[in-house]
């Protein structure tokens, strides 16, 4: 299974990049690809700039990636309570070419944050519009307190519960 994963977020160090690499390897025999969104920079979507540009290159080649893919692993940043405007930028310029972004692929919605809900308003969020988008959400989990459940050296989560609802949620891709 060809499995492309990724964090809408464009920090450097993300930890929602860690969590999705986390997820991405436990399903088996899984080819994955690791997607940073960071190579897909455009600039600020507006009626009038598509006007102006079109449809940008990088956009066709985002959704060319998730046409690759059969499977969709993406860990959602919140920046206060919602989509980080790096990730809903490139959706917005991604959605005006095709509205169905995630192309019927068989999905897993994460998100983390160092807070205690870990992302559960952005992950909802796109719970609830994914489908419309064309994901088929398979499974979602929030992972609160990454720092205190995710152990950065060894690429793992520590705890126990939320090891076992994201192996859970990755095992029916």
């Amino acid at each position: 299974m060809k499995v492309l994963a990724f964090a809408a977020s464009n920090s450097r160090q993300s930890i929602n990049q860690k969590l999705a690499a986390y997820a991405a390897s436990m399903v088996d025999n899984a080819e994955v690809e690791m997607l940073d969104i960071n190579d897909y920079e455009l600039p600020l979507f507006s009626m009038e700039r598509e006007a102006e540009l079109g449809q940008p290159e990088l956009a066709q080649q985002f959704l060319d990636k998730i046409g690759d893919a059969e499977a969709l692993i993406i860990s959602f940043a919140e920046h206060n309570g919602s989509y980080t405007a790096a990730y809903k930028n490139l959706f917005d310029w991604a959605s005006r070419i095709d509205t169905r972004v995630f192309q019927s692929k068989s999905s897993v919605f994460l998100a983390t944050s160092p807070g205690g809900r870990g992302g559960a308003g952005v992950l909802d969020a796109a719970v609830r519009s994914g489908p419309h988008f064309g994901a088929v959400i398979v499974g979602s989990v929030a992972v609160p307190g990454f720092h205190s459940v995710f152990d950065v050296e060894s690429g793992v989560l520590t705890d126990p519960e939320l090891n076992a609802a994201v192996q859970s949620a990755v095992a029916k891709l």
